[in-house]
């Protein structure tokens, strides 16, 4: 049976969506790191997904453009612990925390009109600077 990951209220990938692969993990760690494949790589496939709406899609798409592979996957790779278990469950975590962050909506911006006090001090400030040019003019000869 395939796990749940919860992102936000409304969207929910099952694990099965998910690609891990293995690897040999870079850097110190003697025999243990020539021999076990500890580290991991996340692969979604964001655009062939069924868990997500094609609005969804689209604002991943834009949000997660530096972690997109050519063929529209979110690729996500752990090497940080000598143990698989704990390298794949980072991963995991950090997918999620990707798409809930990419997932987020800006406030809408609400349209406001200057007050009379701002417009009649922006005027003044024009006629001020057009007086302060005029006085650099040379004068008429």
């Amino acid at each position: 049976m395939s796990r749940i990951l919860r992102i936000t209220s409304r969207v929910a990938i099952p694990e099965s969506e998910l690609r891990f692969r293995f690897s040999r993990s870079s850097g110190p760690g003697g025999q243990h790191v020539n021999k076990a494949s500890t580290r991991v790589e996340l692969v979604f496939n964001l655009k062939e997904s069924n868990s997500l709406t094609e609005g969804e899609r689209s604002r991943l798409t834009k949000a997660l453009k530096r972690w997109l592979t050519s063929d529209g996957g979110v690729r996500i790779v752990e090497e940080g612990s000598r143990s698989q278990w704990a390298n794949r469950k980072r991963a995991t975590s950090r997918f999620v925390e990707l798409l809930r962050e990419g997932l987020k909506t800006g406030k809408r911006r609400v349209l406001s009109r200057p007050s009379r006090e701002a417009r009649e001090k922006r005027l003044q400030l024009k006629k001020r600077r057009s007086q302060v040019k005029k006085m650099r003019a040379y004068p008429d000869a």
